[in-house]
């Protein structure tokens, strides 16, 4: 079973996020060895005009001898998905059966400067597979168009053939035999978890998808709080290395929904510091782990209440954690000074609340 990595490395420009991805996540936590097999690194760059269709895959027109024609070109996050799809078919045989002593190659979409293009946009329902179960795969199907899905079969070794009237005769896919219906196609294929009879699909626990972000103001595109509970975070200090404390903060769920329990009255009772309460509280599923680490707390929990809860007055974190002293109060300027105070957090909301 592989463990995808779904990660946003956060930090101000110049602290080697980019360089981490290359260098660390990719050859050693994914074990992708880019120079033999290049196809499984897909990297985009986020922008003010990247699009859904730049992304997913759009329609061109093309002239030729002519005439214009119009072919269906695939975005960034269709070729990943569909790598990865192929990766795990050529590691089944003909009966769907997963060969002996195989092991499926990890495949990984990096998207650069994820927060300067209009993420939500440009992710549109593809958003929704972000939410990955268990087993690393996506914990619902979302549908695309018929153009997109015929793409999907395209890039991952099926070839058509077609009958007098332009309509798809027969389906082939090597080691597979060529099938007449879409139904038994979609047998051969049930390992795959698409639906080629309703066009949905799934993004498969081999498909990692890593990204980066520059948190100086000048770069931001508003991200909402769906979007960003979605996402582990790993926040890149001045010094470039990663911001993980050690150890574990809550060894159980129920540890963990008390402790949310009580960070809630802490926020409910600054909402005079707050805009838009109702989706500033914390749900049980924001973090999803049985066990919770310390580092979850820091980069995925702390963050948000940095960024998104208290993101226009830090005043009641600074109270929190230094009371209303204000000789404290230049002890949080950045997000690193609060992330480096994980343990004081945990014990001010166990304690106080």
């Amino acid at each position: 079973m592989n463990s995808p990595i779904q990660k946003i490395l956060f930090g101000s420009p110049g602290t080697g996020k980019s360089h981490k991805i290359d260098a660390e996540i990719i050859p050693y936590e994914l074990g992708i060895d880019i120079s033999k097999t290049p196809e499984n690194v897909i990297k985009t760059v986020f922008h003010p005009e990247y699009t859904y269709g730049d992304f997913v895959g759009k329609l061109m027109p093309i002239t030729r001898s002519g005439k214009v024609e119009y072919n269906f070109y695939e975005g960034h996050f269709l070729r990943a998905l569909a790598q990865a799809y192929k990766n795990i078919l050529k590691v089944h045989d003909k009966h769907g059966n997963q060969i002996e002593g195989s092991e499926i190659e990890n495949v990984v979409l990096v998207i650069d400067e994820i927060n300067r293009g209009n993420s939500a946009a440009i992710f549109g329902s593809v958003f929704q597979l972000l939410d990955r179960d268990d087993t690393g795969w996506s914990s619902y199907y979302v549908s695309i168009n018929e153009i997109a899905f015929i793409k999907i079969l395209e890039l991952i070794g099926v070839t058509f053939s077609y009958d007098n009237r332009g309509d798809i005769d027969e389906y082939k896919l090597k080691p597979h035999d060529g099938v007449k219906k879409l139904e038994t196609l979609q047998d051969k294929l049930k390992f795959l978890k698409f639906d080629l009879i309703n066009r949905t699909i799934k993004i498969p626990n081999n498909l990692s998808v890593v990204a980066t972000m520059n948190t100086s103001d000048s770069s931001i595109y508003y991200m909402d709080s769906a979007f960003k509970r979605r996402w582990e975070w790993g926040f890149i200090d001045i010094d470039s290395k990663l911001i993980c404390a050690e150890g574990v903060a809550f060894e159980s769920r129920e540890q963990w929904i008390n402790f949310i329990g009580k960070l809630n009255v802490f926020i409910k009772g600054n909402h005079k510091y707050i805009r838009g309460i109702e989706d500033k509280q914390i749900g049980h599923f924001f973090i999803k782990d049985e066990q919770i680490r310390k580092a979850t707390i820091q980069n995925k929990l702390m963050f948000f209440l940095w960024d998104s809860v208290f993101n226009r007055d830090k005043k009641p974190l600074i109270n929190l954690l230094y009371g209303e002293d204000k000789k404290y109060h230049d002890e949080l300027i950045t997000f690193g000074d609060f992330a480096k105070q994980v343990d004081e957090f945990i014990n001010v909301i166990t304690e106080k609340y």
